[in-house]
């Protein structure tokens, strides 16, 4: 069985100990031997108002924009690879973001990987100037657009929502056209997404062991029915609930129950999981210095028990 691949969610809170330790922990994630360094993306979050419910997270929680992030982090790395887990696509331009993360692929070296979701926050849709009930119709043709872009040397394609015609994007990036994007969500829509236009699906394990696989077959028959190949689709899994809630909290504070988790995540037949690094901050781990020895423990643990 071939090892499974692990994702550190980087922990935008560091930010407060300076931009050196924010490069500090870049280099001890990959130092430490993990695969992928990804950032959690949110551009603002609204305030409850009378006509407005508070948002999943508190509106002071701060969050590092995820592409200028991983550009500072780029350049201290070599060797793990970057993503986003996941950029709410359809409230950026994408013809701008086609940019921005072929600018990435091409001074990192060629390790992008691109995870787009449609987001829960209409708040953010509207100060952003985006419509956040067409997100779904804007999310698939905005994919579409970000291949023509990293794939053609003419780029030909309108929309309902957005016109890219006769137009160049240079330079291609050393991916291209086979630079991964992943869908996340559990939504049928998303689902439908991953299969027909993802090269993987970042998953959250929410409701039973069947609901989830259930929703592993549905990403598989959606790929089936587009032409694709059902086994290419990758398919990753966070540990643990984001660290709003108690459960998420603790859970990093106990190294066993996060190896069986990280073993049940495998037998469900996922390739790659993901660490909430703010959930070890919220368990306890304070510093820069407490999560590296914290994400070390971790991950000896992991590769202990997964190869």
């Amino acid at each position: 069985m071939a090892a499974v691949k692990i994702s550190v969610e980087f922990p935008s809170v560091v930010y407060r100990e300076g931009p050196a330790k924010v490069l500090e922990l870049a280099r001890a994630i990959e130092a430490i031997g993990f695969d992928d360094l990804a950032m959690f993306d949110h551009v603002v979050m609204g305030y409850p108002t009378e006509t407005r419910r508070a948002p999943m997270y508190p509106p002071q929680m701060p969050i590092l924009e995820a592409l200028v992030t991983l550009g500072f982090v780029a350049a201290a790395t070599e060797r793990v690879t970057l993503s986003t887990e996941v950029l709410v696509l359809p409230q950026r331009q994408p013809v701008l973001v086609a940019k921005q993360v072929s600018t990435l692929d091409t001074l990192s070296g060629g390790r992008m990987r691109l995870g787009v979701g449609v987001g829960w926050q209409e708040a953010e849709y509207v100060a952003l100037g985006e419509d956040y009930a067409r997100r779904g119709r804007t999310m698939d043709e905005a994919i579409r657009l970000l291949r023509a872009a990293w794939a053609d040397e003419r780029i030909d394609e309108r929309g309902e929502r957005f016109a890219a015609e006769a137009i160049a994007m240079e330079p291609k990036s050393p991916q291209g056209a086979s630079l991964p994007i992943w869908v996340g969500g559990s939504a049928p829509a998303a689902l439908r997404r991953a299969g027909e236009l993802g090269d993987g699906w970042m998953g959250m394990l929410a409701g039973s062991d069947d609901d989830v696989r259930s929703m592993m077959d549905t990403i598989r028959r959606h790929a089936d029915a587009a032409g694709r190949d059902p086994a290419a689709i990758e398919m990753q899994a966070m540990l643990a609930p984001p660290p709003n809630d108690r459960g998420g909290k603790d859970f990093y504070a106990d190294l066993d129950r996060v190896v069986a988790r990280a073993e049940h995540v495998r037998e469900l037949g996922f390739g790659w999981l993901a660490i909430n690094a703010t959930a070890i901050f919220q368990a306890g781990a304070r510093s820069v210095g407490d999560m590296v020895e914290r994400l070390d423990a971790v991950h000896a643990r992991l590769r202990a028990a997964l190869g």
